[in-house]
């Protein structure tokens, strides 16, 4: 797929991977063997019907290619972007044993964006139930399943806490990976559906999941995600110049600060030395972002290495490319700051790799006797993130994993502890992907709609 030159990528916020044209699509789709038991539906969290879509495709038949898409998902345009593909549908194609995989995501973009420039078809919904759920959150889990009830029959209402609706989508992913144009444009496609979208409500303050069900509704979807930072913990974490990526990501994204002070009121402070700690797609975001800000350098710091990390690879190559840098198999341990209590220097210490841990990945191990120092007047911690606890804790009915933070549900139902409440995405299996969120939010769909139509 096309992308835009680097010299050009660093001095904007333009989107970098440039899609198809009809051309390149349909010769893509041509590859396609069109297999008779499909392994890369089986890779789809949301099962769509990955070799007819394409099918229509290679046919020119454009309106029924994005019809199938949009029977499992509501948000093509967005997904054919960020979803990781690579280890998943793409991941399942038998292509990709000896060559290259079909872009399955590239191709699934191509169609989206054809229906973005002609406008939207709103397929047929089912009769009115006269049932109503309110959703929370408005990212990829809550968009996913109010487009799915509104489809149904039942009234809809999405609270979102911030001043945009989105979620991860809008805040949390750079406008040169994910256009805010997009998502406005398949948020609008919920809201052609039938679903009401109300801002700067924060459920668990401005009301709670109980004030809810006295206001008439049926049922309660849970999709907040996982926007609460994790840190270091170590010292000198609390000096000026060291952001958590979530409060980085947001003013950027949400509050425009790469525009300030022409367009945006909300300024971010960069230096000559920034410096990222993670390896994942927020830690590339972040890092590509200062980078486009700063025009200096901008180097990542991850504890394992390359192969280990857990951003998609084509992140980690465009960043590459733009000019970040990249310290694997370093640990920060401290943070060391001047008489103002501005950050300087990131204290280190080498890393081995040892056993694998819980998740699969050796297990880094700190060298002794190894510590160092890397430049630093800007930090920005990537480590993950956590689910906010807001909600459960006005909540009691709710049952929580203490340690993880995590809301705790029917596997089968996603149903919670508390009758006529449903979660599903990061709040209940910890920071994910956004395919991974919308998967959960149609199971969740389906779960209430069975619930309320007994």
């Amino acid at each position: 797929m096309r992308e835009l030159e680097v010299s050009k990528r660093i001095r904007s916020f333009d989107e970098v991977a440039l899609g198809y044209n009809e051309e390149e699509a349909i010769a893509e789709a041509e590859r396609c063997l069109q297999c008779k038991n499909p392994k890369c539906v089986e890779g789809c969290p949301v099962g769509i019907n990955i070799p007819e879509f394409i099918r229509h495709i290679r046919n020119r038949e454009y309106e029924e290619a994005i019809k199938t898409i949009k029977l499992a998902n509501n948000l093509p345009a967005i997904c054919g972007r960020v979803c990781p593909q690579e280890n998943q549908c793409e991941g399942r194609c038998v292509l990709g044993i000896k060559g290259d995989p079909i872009n399955i995501g590239g191709l699934e973009r191509f169609v989206a964006d054809l229906e973005l420039s002609r406008g939207f078809e709103v397929p047929e919904k089912a009769p009115d139930t006269g049932r109503s759920v309110a959703v929370i959150g408005s990212g990829p889990a809550g968009l996913t399943a109010a487009g799915d009830l509104a489809k149904m029959g039942h009234n809809v209402v999405v609270f979102e806490a911030l001043h945009e609706p989105g979620g991860v989508l809008t805040y949390g992913i750079p406008e040169f990976r994910l256009p805010k144009r997009i998502v406005k444009a398949e948020v609008g496609y919920i809201e052609k559906l039938g679903v009401k979208i109300k801002t700067d409500v924060v459920v668990g303050k401005t009301l709670t999941i109980e004030d809810l069900f006295q206001e008439g509704f049926d049922s309660v979807f849970i999709g907040t995600g996982a926007g609460l930072p994790a840190f270091l913990n170590v010292p000198g974490e609390n000096l000026c110049g060291i952001y958590s990526a979530n409060e980085f990501l947001i003013r950027v994204n949400l509050m425009k600060a790469y525009k300030f002070p022409y367009e945006s009121d909300t300024p971010i402070k960069v230096g000559s030395e920034n410096v990222v700690i993670g390896g994942g797609n927020v830690a590339m975001d972040s890092a590509r972002c200062a980078l486009r800000l700063s025009q200096k350098n901008v180097t990542v710091l991850y504890r394992r290495t390359e192969k280990e990390m857990p951003a998609r690879r084509d992140e980690v190559r465009r960043a590459r490319e733009e000019g970040v840098n990249f310290r694997f198999l370093t640990q920060p341990v401290g943070f060391l700051g001047d008489d103002r209590g501005q950050v300087r220097k990131v204290e280190c210490i080498r890393m081995r790799l040892g056993e694998p841990d819980r998740s699969g990945r050796p297990r880094p191990i700190p060298i002794e006797g190894s510590n160092f120092y890397v430049d630093a007047d800007a930090v920005i911690v990537a480590i993950g993130q956590r689910p906010n606890p807001m909600i459960p804790k006005t909540t009691p009915k709710i049952k929580v994993d203490e340690r993880r933070g995590t809301i705790i549900v029917n596997p089968e139902t996603l149903e919670t502890s508390f009758k006529g409440v449903f979660a599903g995405g990061d709040i209940v299996t910890g920071a994910a992907t956004v395919i991974s969120a919308m998967g959960a939010g149609k199971k969740a769909a389906r779960s209430i709609h069975k619930s309320l139509i007994k």
